[in-house]
């Protein structure tokens, strides 16, 4: 067997994973339209909800359009409208007159905070004849943006900047953006407080899949607190890189002056319903069935990938070493780079790192992020093998300083490995695939 072989295998595991976290196909195994009423199904078909008046569907995050297409679908007639928040470039047309606006990701923009002020005044318009239908996928913690009375946009893209730049892990990150904004930590199930119900569609990108963290959790209790809240940035930022208004509306919060999230027990939660619809775990086992079907003898890693993506990858790879001939190793996770300069994401750190490790081995390794947008670049990851440090030498890149600088963009577009499949349309965080040869 062939690395170009391999890497064609390891290709196909995340083709198969992408497959199995396909958004619409999700959501249509949960909604189901019958004798004019609309059910929602948990994760054994079993019913949980049912609604024979209006509805009206709305959502936020990189796969909102294909959840939100597949949730209008099931409503049929009985939709009226309501509106989708997708990033700048992801926009399309959806039935049910369902509108479909744009914000920026990562960091947010005026655009998302003006789509969201728009989604919440419809959302509190709904009356009792009306479900709510809210779609949300990874993503919608920066295009569901509604800043907390005396925090400015300006603020809440400083703070996120800031912290994503500390490699702050996303559920750390989450809940300081919980605690300062109007909508996550509940704030929609408030918004939903008149509406007939809220049934919240949830395709997680986070470890665990705590409905809470997913997309920060804008239909969930939120157990954390401001105190909470002001430990994160006191771990992660020094105190001049926090905005006064994040500072100030936290400590009053923090002293009771400011109403905090929604906590479990709240009654406005007794209406709403939430399923996560699939996440990391769904595409890490179809990757896995994958390789099986290809022959490999597969070791899941049972425990999420986390933490630095440098260390991950090197943990990762001394895994795939040892795996027997014609062994496959999969995982799953989302890790954190601290930028250092340079281009990149932490699909393609973790690979660099993973690379360096397997010089002179016959091991492949692809990591990549299941959106299709791995950092600021224009990759999902990066597919290595025994020889890429060698091709890096050879193009005059030296993989060790790649790492150092945060730059493994700069050297994989050198060495050929790159991972390009383009924007999704999902997003359930990475998949990491390691294959070895049976001879």
């Amino acid at each position: 067997m062939t690395i170009a072989m391999l890497r064609a295998d390891a290709r196909a595991c995340l083709d198969a994973a992408l497959a199995a976290v396909d958004p619409a196909r999700l959501v249509e195994r949960r909604l189901r339209r019958g004798c004019d009423a609309l059910a929602l199904a948990d994760a054994n078909g079993r019913e949980i909800g049912r609604h024979d008046g209006p509805v009206l569907v709305l959502g936020a995050g990189k796969a909102a359009l294909a959840m939100g297409r597949a949730a209008a679908t099931a409503a049929g007639d009985a939709c009226r409208g309501g509106r989708l928040i997708v990033p700048h470039g992801g926009a399309g047309p959806c039935p049910g007159g369902v509108a479909v606006a744009t914000g920026r990701h990562p960091v947010p923009d005026d655009a998302g905070a003006a789509a969201t002020a728009e989604l919440l005044e419809l959302v509190g318009r709904a009356d009792e004849r009306t479900l709510v239908v809210a779609v949300l996928s990874g993503g919608a913690s920066a295009l569901l943006v509604a800043p907390a009375a005396g925090v400015g946009l300006a603020d809440k893209q400083a703070v996120t900047a800031a912290l994503l730049a500390a490699g702050a892990p996303i559920d750390a990150l989450n809940l300081v953006r919980r605690h300062c904004s109007r909508v996550k930590g509940g704030g929609l199930a408030r918004a939903a407080a008149r509406a007939a119900g809220l049934w919240a569609l949830l395709l997680s990108d986070v470890v665990g899949d705590d409905p809470a963290v997913i997309a920060s959790g804008p239909a969930s209790p939120d157990p954390t607190t401001f105190a909470d809240a002001v430990a994160v940035l006191a771990r992660h930022l020094a105190p001049r890189d926090v905005p006064p208004a994040v500072v100030s509306h936290l400590a009053r919060g923090a002293a009771g002056e400011v109403a905090d999230t929604v906590k479990p027990g709240d009654p406005l939660l007794a209406r709403v319903r939430s399923v996560v619809v699939g996440g990391n775990r769904t595409a890490v086992a179809a990757a896995a069935e994958a390789a099986m079907a290809r022959g490999y003898a597969v070791e899941v890693v049972a425990e999420p990938v986390v933490g630095d993506a440098a260390e991950a990858g090197r943990a990762l790879a001394g895994r795939a070493l040892a795996l027997p001939p014609g062994g496959a190793l999969v995982a799953g996770g989302e890790t954190t780079v601290r930028a250092r300069g340079g281009s990149g994401g932490r699909a393609q750190h973790l690979a660099l790192a993973a690379a360096v490790e397997l010089a002179g081995s016959r091991i492949v390794l692809l990591a990549a992020g299941t959106d299709g947008v791995d950092g600021p670049t224009d990759a999902a990851g990066a597919c290595v093998d025994g020889e890429t440090v060698a091709r890096a030498r050879a193009a005059g890149c030296d993989p060790g300083e790649a790492l150092a600088a945060t730059d493994s963009h700069g050297l994989f577009a050198r060495t050929g490995d790159l991972v390009r499949s383009g924007p999704t349309g999902t997003n359930v965080a990475d998949v990491v695939v390691a294959l070895r040869p049976a001879w």
